[in-house]
């Protein structure tokens, strides 16, 4: 089974639940584990993947906090790194339908630093970017562009999710779309969400979206579109896979929950060029990740939302 290391944010959530979506009128907030990162290595560890977590807390109460939650979904978080900086914090408000509102207090993720003993770990196994915040400079993007480096020489499988957070590249779209780029050139998979894709690509229709990043080198194409499925684009086949109808209360981390669902089915195979090549196969991995995401909505919190084994195969 191949491994799957997760590299990016650890933070904290703090969610005003039940307040609605606009966070100027929430009142009360409960703390939860969050960053998307985060939250796939836990979505691969709970359907018995083997993760590692890369990224960096404070050292203080919410750093310790965060790794304990990782430690028992047993993600490997040998190579997570605690710092001076305070923990970076979210403040989210979700809508009677799912939708969030998000508000950033950025500390301690941007401060990882480069390992150059990770380079061999990644020899034949799979890397997922997770960038909602690692291409706002500091250390963590100047680490997460050599990890990348250090995946491709390693004959690794690469995995980008851009997680588009508005709130955190307001006037600055250009320079998320140049840095993103830069990954989608060089991976294997891309996740977007609709919005991402878009605006990534410049262009309207999903189906010229997708040749457009296609060009631009990556194989495989997942554009997840909620309660109507996700879009499967490869050289060889374009098809939106359904999903499963549910009720949502929280979408935070329904994303995570699909990705990570998809990477952890993608461990089980030595040859993954054949899998990539292979519709039918990886059409059924799709409709399982959709899935673990739909399940991840039925309750608040992404992390202990994440569906096991079990749910999955009900």
């Amino acid at each position: 089974m191949k491994k799957v290391f997760c590299i990016g944010e650890l933070l904290i959530d703090f969610v005003a639940e039940n307040q609605g979506k606009d966070l100027s009128k929430a009142k009360e907030f409960s703390k939860k584990a969050g960053g998307a990162p985060a939250n796939v290595a836990c979505a691969i560890s709970k359907l018995g993947g083997d993760s590692f977590f890369i990224g960096a807390v404070g050292d203080d109460p919410f750093g310790t906090f965060l790794l304990r939650i990782l430690e028992d979904e047993k993600v490997d978080i040998s190579f997570a790194q605690r710092c001076d900086t305070f923990t970076t914090l979210a403040f989210v408000s979700i809508d009677t339908d799912g939708e969030r509102d998000f508000v950033f207090s950025r500390g301690a993720d941007k401060e990882l630093t480069y390992d150059s003993s990770l380079k061999s770990n990644f020899e034949n196994n799979i890397i997922h970017f997770g960038a909602a915040t690692a291409l706002l400079g500091g250390a963590l993007e100047e680490t997460y562009n050599r990890y990348l480096f250090d995946g491709l020489t390693k004959n690794a499988f690469i995995s980008f999710d851009p997680n588009f957070r508005s709130d955190l590249w307001k006037n600055k779209e250009d320079v998320f779309i140049r840095k993103c780029h830069a990954f989608i050139e060089k991976s294997h998979l891309c996740k977007f969400s609709l919005e991402e894709a878009q605006l990534l690509s410049g262009k309207d229709k999903l189906e010229d979206a997708c040749q457009f990043f296609h060009e631009m080198g990556t194989q495989v194409i997942v554009v997840t579109l909620g309660s109507e499925g996700t879009l499967l684009s490869t050289k060889d086949f374009y098809k939106t896979i359904p999903s499963i109808k549910v009720t949502p209360k929280d979408t935070t981390g329904a994303g995570d929950a699909f990705i990570g669902c998809l990477l952890q089915q993608l461990t089980e195979h030595s040859k993954l060029e054949d899998v990539l090549a292979n519709e039918n196969l990886l059409s059924n991995m799709v409709s399982k990740a959709n899935k673990a995401g739909a399940i991840t909505t039925e309750n608040f919190g992404a992390i202990k939302s994440l569906p096991t084994l079990q749910q999955l195969d009900s």
